[in-house]
């Protein structure tokens, strides 16, 4: 029995009882300094105001960036899952808002290094947080690093992080590009949905996403959405600098106004409804395997 086969029992495993599944959300961009994990912790905070159980998984390994903005030092991440023996609960750290977070380190790099029995310890290990959250957001690093590109093709939801420089969209449809043609990445199932960061008007958010969505859609042939816009804000870069989200420093701020109202549109908009929710099984079995599984 091949490692994908043993893996895909592990699933049909877990569904013979019913669990819950949670929601997880993939956020990424294609260079960094746009307000990328910005965006995963203030959308977390509006998803834990609006009752939903929160994870964020920091799956930037090259830099700690939740961390940071978070104001707390976990103690422990992912690669002491891997090598220590810890269970997934004992490496969540709990930040500002009752938001948990999961450091990846060098952990994520080096779950494709493992033997299949660890690997099914390690999923096993994994699928508990669909029973500890009810969204897992997932913040990648940025660009199209090989590592990047595997959990957006393991991903049934992505949020595209983008400014209005030439640059930052230029790196978008990089990404874009990049990710339509990666061989196992599927666009029907894969939801794609941009945010314009760091804009003056709503009227340039949306102006922004017209431009890229013009040159996706002829030459990628790939759909995706426009999410909404978050304005440029001093009172965001004053957050950051206290290393405080700006939705618990200042939830009137407008930068705060904005991420309110995109999570509303993901929890409550047009078509949310029918958003899969796949859970972490599904998700990391696919980023280690490359093998989707229903």
């Amino acid at each position: 029995m091949d490692q994908a086969e043993k893996l895909r029992n592990i699933i049909k495993a877990n569904q013979t009882q019913p669990k819950p599944l949670a929601r997880v959300i993939t956020v990424t961009s294609g260079k960094g300094g746009v307000g990328k994990s910005n965006t995963a912790i203030n959308l977390a905070i509006e998803f834990k105001k609006m009752g939903k159980r929160v994870i964020i998984l920091d799956a930037d390994f090259g830099l700690a960036n939740i961390e940071i903005m978070f104001g707390t030092v976990p103690k422990h991440n992912l690669s002491d899952v891997i090598y220590q023996g810890k269970n997934i609960k004992d490496v969540i750290t709990w930040g500002p808002g009752e938001i948990g977070f999961i450091s990846g380190g060098s952990g994520i790099a080096e779950l494709s290094n493992l033997s299949k029995d660890y690997l099914h310890y390690i999923i096993r290990n994994l699928a508990e947080l669909d029973t500890m959250a009810d969204v897992i957001i997932v913040d990648t690093g940025a660009g199209i690093a090989d590592t990047v590109l595997e959990f957006l093709v393991a991903s049934g939801e992505i949020l595209l992080v983008t400014t209005p420089e030439p640059t930052s969209i230029t790196d978008a449809y990089s990404l874009l590009k990049s990710l339509n043609g990666h061989s196992r990445f599927m666009a029907e199932n894969t939801q794609i949905k941009v945010i314009a960061n760091k804009v003056g008007t709503k009227e340039e958010g949306k102006n922004l996403y017209e431009k890229l969505s013009t040159v996706v859609n002829k030459y990628l042939k790939l759909p995706i959405e426009y999410l909404g816009s978050v304005p440029q804000d001093v009172q965001l870069s004053k957050a950051v600098m206290q290393q405080e989200p700006v939705c618990l420093a200042n939830p009137a701020a407008k930068s705060a106004k904005a991420y309110e109202e995109i999570a509303d549109i993901l929890v409550n908009g047009p078509g949310s409804e029918t958003v899969q929710k796949r859970g972490m099984t599904a998700f990391f079995s696919y980023f280690l395997t490359g093998k989707k599984f229903s």
